[in-house]
């Protein structure tokens, strides 16, 4: 079995992206980023252990007004785009990676 070394950068994005999509399951987020999944959880495992955190995602407020829900609407655009980036950096990564 060929071991695969991930930049640290790279890590902390794949954390970063399971931990800002809360209905998304370990096994989703690796298969969609093309890592082993025990690899991502003990990523997962470490940050909560570096954190000290409990290990569940935040759970959002519930809006009761029309700014509350427009900060709730901001906050999910800055996740989205973040999810995106992470994306296109870990797509440039694997690109890089192949030899033809």
């Amino acid at each position: 079995m060929v071991m695969k070394h991930y930049p640290a950068e790279f890590k902390a994005d794949a954390v970063a992206l399971y931990r800002s999509r809360p209905g998304a399951t370990i096994a989703q987020v690796a298969d969609d980023l093309g890592v082993n999944r025990e690899t991502l959880r003990s990523w997962v495992r470490a940050d909560d252990q570096r954190r000290g955190a409990s290990g569940g995602p935040a759970v959002p407020p519930v809006a009761g007004s029309v700014e509350d829900e427009n900060a709730a609407l901001r906050r999910r655009v800055r996740e989205l785009e973040e999810e995106r980036d992470i994306l296109r950096k870990a797509a440039r990564y694997f690109a890089g990676e192949t030899r033809w």
